[in-house]
């Protein structure tokens, strides 16, 4: 039986888990700041994401020239710094020892980070906030005396402050903290991390509102004959992950001895390209996923965005772009969700749900899919919605998504199978 923790000890866990919540999560919001205010300084309109309204040439010339500004300064450091991004925080936060994060990655991240979100590359906020966030939350480790637990302890706060600031939702941002960065779940240990997810949380409100990240409307099951469509689609989901993560991984493989310069600038050529046919993939593409899930978005564009996105993300990540891909992911399972709400709704309209049923439930699966964490998309769904009613269907799309992983491909998450893929190849020249 074990001892219980002593009151000190358990009080300063929690205050470390209060503190780290506040840098982590402000460190987030700087983060999103940057790339919002210089975003609406230049696209048309002054609006944020809009790379839409940009002219042909534009959507090439920006990520190749967003690309090679990257590789031409991130060429020039010491190949210890440009260890960034989630996979980064997952190879760390396993090591023995101190697990304090080196400022310089953090700062390569963070910078890295707003030059190819800016420049129009397929890739996401969410990724680098984890590292800003963990980067954030160990710098109390600088201040005051910490030993090794504790540090392991504060960048486990500092990703989950991260998602919970980033989307909203603090108890996803714990189950994160489980399912993808693999902590141990420990009850008396947890509770610092819990505290660093309801502060990331509040501070977020504070700047942008109580409501969720993504303007969610009524939805519910139409009828228990749609199950077997869901479970199909959410199967669908699975196999368009599986095929993102073995796309990405292939790519890392065959090109991680190129110098970093060629690898941007072919991503940014490859994003520019395939944004000639669909502009929305470009950046973050938060807006038009909350098209989608409006039901504004037309049946061939949903299809075209499927495979554009799917490709676009794989091609950067797979060649290093300092960006992270939760989002692309959520955006991904948006589109085949949304096809499927509007190929249900023609073969049975009297019984289907919406279409902005079918893309949340499809960006759950699709996330739960491409980094193995069921449970975090499960409780995402719940706080995104705040509707326990969804949850049914949700459970059999998740469920569906990872069979097909598990059954065909057997692939490790997204986060996993790229970390295994660096470690098995010389560093990048």
């Amino acid at each position: 039986m074990s001892t219980p923790m002593p009151r000190k000890m358990l009080v300063r866990l929690t205050l470390l888990g209060s503190c780290a919540g506040v840098l982590a999560s402000f460190g987030v919001l700087f983060f999103r700041w940057c790339i919002e205010i210089t975003q609406s300084q230049f696209l048309p309109g002054g609006q944020i994401g809009n790379y839409e309204a940009l002219p042909a040439w534009a959507r090439i010339i920006l990520p190749v020239a967003g690309g090679l500004l990257l590789g031409l300064v991130l060429s020039r450091l010491p190949s210890r710094y440009l260890e960034i991004g989630v996979v980064h925080i997952l190879n760390r936060i396993h090591l023995p020892g101190s697990k304090r994060l080196p400022g310089g990655n953090t700062l390569v991240q963070f910078l890295g980070g707003i030059v190819a979100i800016i420049s129009g590359h397929s890739v996401d906020r969410e990724g680098p906030g984890v590292h800003i966030g963990a980067a954030s939350a160990s710098l109390i480790g600088r201040f005051i005396t910490t030993n090794a637990e504790e540090n392991h302890t504060l960048l486990a706060c500092g990703a989950a402050a991260s998602i919970a600031a980033a989307f909203n939702t603090p108890l996803a941002g714990v189950v994160f903290v489980i399912e993808v960065l693999q902590v141990k779940y420990q009850i008396i240990r947890f509770f610092p991390v819990i505290m660093a997810s309801v502060v990331g949380a509040i501070i977020s409100r504070e700047f942008h509102g109580s409501a969720p990240s993504f303007a969610i409307p009524v939805i519910n099951l139409g009828s228990l004959l749609e199950l077997p469509f869901i479970a199909a689609m959410g199967f669908i989901a699975g196999l368009c992950a599986m095929l993102f993560v073995s796309l990405s991984e292939s790519i890392l493989r065959s090109t991680v001895s190129w110098s970093l310069t060629r690898c941007y600038v072919l991503a940014g050529l490859c994003t520019g390209i395939l944004a000639l046919w669909t502009p929305q993939i470009m950046g973050i593409s938060y807006d038009t996923l909350e098209a989608m899930l409006h039901g504004q978005v037309a049946f061939t564009l949903v299809l075209a965005l499927i495979f554009t996105k799917l490709i676009g993300t794989a091609v950067c990540i797979g060649l290093r772009i300092p960006g992270g891909l939760i989002g692309p992911m959520l955006v991904i399972g948006g589109a085949i969700g949304s096809a499927a709400g509007l190929i249900a709704s023609g073969l049975y309209p009297a019984h289907a749900g919406s279409s902005s049923f079918y893309a949340i439930l499809g960006m759950v699966a699709m996330l739960g899919a491409s980094l193995r964490a069921p449970m975090t998309a499960l409780i995402a769904l719940l706080e995104l919605t705040s509707n326990p009613n969804i949850i049914l269907p949700g459970m059999l799309a998740v469920v569906s998504a990872n069979i097909a992983n598990l059954l065909i491909l057997g692939k490790e998450s997204a986060f996993t199978t790229l970390a295994n893929a660096l470690k098995q190849q010389s560093p990048p020249k």
